[in-house]
């Protein structure tokens, strides 16, 4: 009877422990908001930028060379988001570069991503720290940190509306209609920029960009902060905390990054202005 248990147990096949970090399941309040409806707000939103920022002579054209830069590095991170959201295999990627000294990026649901050229300026990014950026923002729009957001708004307006906007019906319908505008203002909690921070870092090991480029890239930040800090770091946690969480969480990545093929080093950050 014993041999015949140790038998039966050693032909029970073994499930193989996922590698890289785990940041649990995402919420179910994103199902309150249609992932299509919010991706097509974001996409007109987008758009707007784009014609707004083209119009200021401040979209950056496609043989600009930090451009060429971003989309290379965006290239090699996308493969390794399906993943982690399903509907990011349809998502139609775009990287664009905008002409203006905020110290920011994004990346909207659907894959809409934007680099402002203060943020490779001022902080004078490497390849691997621009990884970093970019695939937080990534897994922002993989994990619908906005998504959940406006979830939870509807749920505040009650049952009824939550089933208008579900339907594109009367005010839920005009709440999902003004999505796109907040898309952009959106500010996400701790635990998003959290998750954000150690998935982004997963999906630049994967990518064979160094997930150690995290900790250089909140010191670039902390520094560029003093005094008025910049948008994108007054929206995110202290870089303290941060730089700690990527430090407890490197040895779950770097056996990641140290099998990936690494990718040419091309084109560096921009020279900065002078004053």
């Amino acid at each position: 009877m014993l041999l015949a248990a140790l038998l039966a147990c050693a032909m029970v096949p073994t499930v193989q422990a996922r590698e890289g970090v785990d940041v649990g399941k995402k919420s179910w309040v994103a199902g309150l908001v249609p992932a299509d409806q919010i991706e097509q707000a974001a996409l007109q939103q987008y758009r707007q930028m784009q014609q707004k920022a083209a119009q200021q002579k401040a979209l950056a054209p496609r043989d600009n060379a930090q451009l060429i830069r971003l989309r290379a590095i965006a290239e090699r991170i996308i493969p390794y988001s399906y993943e982690w959201n399903d509907r990011a295999r349809q998502w139609k990627w775009e990287v664009n570069l905008f002409g203006s000294k905020q110290v920011n990026a994004f990346c909207m649901p659907g894959g809409k991503i934007a680099f402002f050229y203060g943020l490779l300026e001022q902080l004078q990014l490497s390849d691997d720290e621009v990884a970093m950026v970019m695939g937080h923002e990534i897994a922002h729009a993989l994990r619908e940190h906005a998504r959940e957001r406006l979830g939870k708004t509807a749920a505040t307006r009650g049952a009824i509306e939550i089933g208008a906007a579900l339907f594109g019906l009367g005010t839920g319908g005009r709440y999902l209609a003004d999505m796109g505008g907040q898309l952009v203002t959106l500010k996400f909690g701790r635990d998003d920029e959290s998750e954000a921070d150690l998935v982004g870092m997963e999906l630049a090991a994967r990518a064979g960009y160094d997930p150690r480029a995290g900790i250089t890239l909140w010191q670039k930040m902390a520094a560029a902060g003093k005094g008025a800090p910049p948008e994108w770091l007054s929206t995110h946690p202290s870089g303290g905390s941060r730089i700690k969480d990527i430090e407890a969480n490197l040895p779950l990545v770097l056996p990641l990054y140290e099998r990936a093929a690494k990718p040419p080093r091309v084109y560096g950050p921009p020279p900065k202005r002078k004053a």
